[in-house]
């Protein structure tokens, strides 16, 4: 049972904050097939900001199912205790403070995992914020700022001193970007460190992963990022191999194509007509990316510029009803 302050998560499995990816239709679709918390997509700290479409968009909480987690970013404390009220207002119910994005627009105004090089202004910052709010605030970071200062185990002591009650550990430093292997090393070293709920996070991307991962780093939960981009159904597929040793089914053609649809229809739904068309885009070229003939349909999905254009292209391909290696 992995728990975060009041709140009990239904399943080991949590999916990660993803600029761009884990807006509330891609949330809700992973929390209905077995993420035990889908956490939002990363908001600036900086309130002046979030007049913007893109940001309230991204701001109402309340109507989602709990535990609702929203992750904010900045390296101000006061403006970061701020957002964090703010947040708590507007319906979040966990607070989650972002020291692991190795982006180098991020990092450039010294926020994401910059801050793992700046111990002092850490402790600054994860004090302001969990003593801003009522709600449990978490912690996502990397293993450090390069491989020769891997400061996590050192940072999660601070983070548990600080009032934080959950981590999560990305197996790279931020030099490392997204390159090379995630390591576990260092998150077996962060869950031996401290005694709040440690997630393993990196390179996790089937069932038998994440059980290895489990074991090896005695971590809480394991949290997926980008294997759950076009595979949502990795969630339901681990926590049925951590409870039951097997592996379950892949979805059937019947409820891929209404998993994908659903999801498109709740993408225009939630974005309107124009900004919805282009971002199903990214969506669809995931599902489809390793079917036969995917790239070709993606190509061809893209040139497409309405909602029911794309859903009935969509259900063409997937059903079968058109040979996609000459129809582009």
């Amino acid at each position: 049972m992995v728990t975060i302050g009041n709140h009990v998560l239904a399943t080991r499995t949590i999916l990660a904050p993803m600029a761009g990816v884990t807006d509330r239709p891609f949330r809700q679709l992973c929390k209905q097939l077995g993420a035990g918390m889908a956490v939002s997509e990363m908001i600036t700290s900086d309130t002046r900001l979030w007049h913007s479409q893109k940001s309230q968009q991204r701001l109402p909480h309340q109507d989602e199912p709990s535990p609702r987690s929203v992750q904010i970013a900045g390296s101000i404390p006061g403006m970061m205790a701020e957002a964090a009220r703010q947040n708590v207002a507007l319906g979040a119910e966990i607070i989650d403070i972002n020291m692991g994005c190795p982006a180098k627009k991020v990092c450039k105004r010294a926020a994401g995992s910059a801050l793992l090089q700046d111990e002092a202004l850490v402790a600054e910052i994860l004090q302001s914020v969990v003593a801003a709010v009522a709600v449990p605030v978490t912690l996502k970071i990397r293993t450090g700022w390069d491989p020769q200062q891997r400061n996590a185990v050192r940072i999660a002591r601070l983070a548990e001193d600080c009032g934080i009650r959950a981590l999560a550990v990305h197996g790279r430093t931020r030099a490392c970007r997204f390159n090379g292997r995630a390591e576990y090393d260092t998150i077996a070293a962060v869950v031996d460190a401290v005694s709040i709920p440690v997630f393993a996070n990196g390179d996790i991307c089937t069932p038998q992963q994440a059980r290895d991962v489990l074991d090896y780093t005695g971590a809480a939960a394991v949290m997926i990022g980008r294997a759950a981009q076009g595979n949502p159904w990795l969630f339901r597929e681990i926590n049925h191999f951590l409870e039951k040793g097997t592996l379950i089914e892949p979805p059937s053609t019947t409820e891929l194509i209404g998993t994908i649809a659903s999801h498109i229809h709740a993408i225009h739904q939630h974005y309107g007509d124009y900004v919805g068309t282009r971002i199903a885009r990214k969506h669809v070229g995931w599902y489809v990316g390793n079917l036969p003939s995917g790239e070709i349909f993606r190509n061809y999905f893209n040139q497409l510029d309405t909602p029911s254009q794309q859903l009935k292209s969509l259900n063409h391909f997937l059903t079968g009803q058109e040979e996609w290696e000459t129809a582009a």
